[in-house]
């Protein structure tokens, strides 16, 4: 049987130096920064892309050129290798179906998958990819597999700011207005396919008890079976917000002590841009046995 090769982008929070250890390929996402291309965990760091949103700099995200693509494909399947293509959700971003499209040309030999996921999510379906990879499964077993749990997790977003959704163009100037003089810190959702609206709160401690609800709710309910199986697994994400998320962390802890918190990382700086520094994030996602 060919061996199979994972392939991912750097939305999914894994770094170049990560994805060495395991033995993966992360394409970086592109960003125009004030006219000038730049490439996430390449020529652009996390801090660094924090300055240039500091100062109010012209920021905007794409996907990875066609031809690195096709390069970095070709460079792997030139030992009669498969491939595993495991890009961000088609929800948030073209690179799903480019890929797609791209893939229709390889014979078979490159399975996409639209798993409608992104940053520590994406990052748990990688490493779920890597394992049924190391059992032997085919592209197409491994491709299944991750449709077919795709919608089995949740991400919850808590920001500091409206200042960039507003910026984005996610929200009216006056909406944005009125949130920053009413102190509102809106927590936001993804589940699946797009970032969403959850609830409106005032400070980072309801913030924080909003989202543990809303953990527990969808632990006890849609998953529930998974969580009673020890399938479940629970992230913390930020942008530019260690010392928090690890407090955070801590919390989720002890607010689920059954369930493991299996990473603690940055956001995608794909998420970042749209939502600025300061944000909080958990997330729960079934994690194959």
């Amino acid at each position: 049987m060919a061996k199979v090769k994972i392939v991912t982008d750097s939305n999914s929070g894994i770094t170049q130096s990560e994805a060495e250890k395991l033995g993966i390929s992360v394409l970086p996402m592109p960003f125009l920064i004030d006219g000038e291309q730049y490439f996430e965990d390449v020529n652009l760091t996390q801090t660094e892309f924090y300055e240039h949103l500091k100062d109010d700099a012209a920021v905007s995200t794409s996907q990875p050129a066609i031809g690195d693509v096709s390069d970095l494909w070709d460079a792997l399947l030139s030992d009669g290798s498969e491939i595993v293509h495991i890009p961000m959700s088609s929800g948030l971003s073209e690179s799903c179906h480019t890929a797609e499209q791209l893939a229709k040309s390889y014979n078979g030999r490159v399975r996409v998958v639209n798993n409608q996921r992104i940053s520590v999510t994406q990052k748990q379906s990688v490493l779920d990819a890597i394992k049924l990879a190391e059992r032997g499964k085919s592209a197409a077993e491994i491709g299944e597999y991750l449709e077919k749990t795709k919608y089995d997790s949740s991400i919850y977003i808590s920001l500091e700011t409206l200042k960039y959704l507003k910026k984005g163009g996610r929200l009216t100037p006056a909406a944005a207005l009125i949130g920053t003089i009413l102190k509102i810190k809106p927590v936001l959702q993804i589940q699946g396919e797009k970032l969403d609206a959850f609830q409106k709160v005032h400070t980072l401690k309801k913030a924080k008890e909003v989202m543990i609800a809303a953990l527990r709710n969808d632990l006890s309910t849609r998953f529930a079976e998974y969580a009673n199986n020890g399938e479940m697994s629970i992230a913390v994400a930020h942008s530019a917000n260690e010392a928090e998320a690890q407090i955070f962390a801590k919390e989720l802890k002890d607010a689920f002590p059954e369930i493991p918190v299996t990473f603690v990382d940055p956001l995608s700086l794909s998420v970042s841009c749209h939502i600025g520094p300061g944000s909080l994030a958990c997330t729960c996602a079934r994690v194959l046995k």
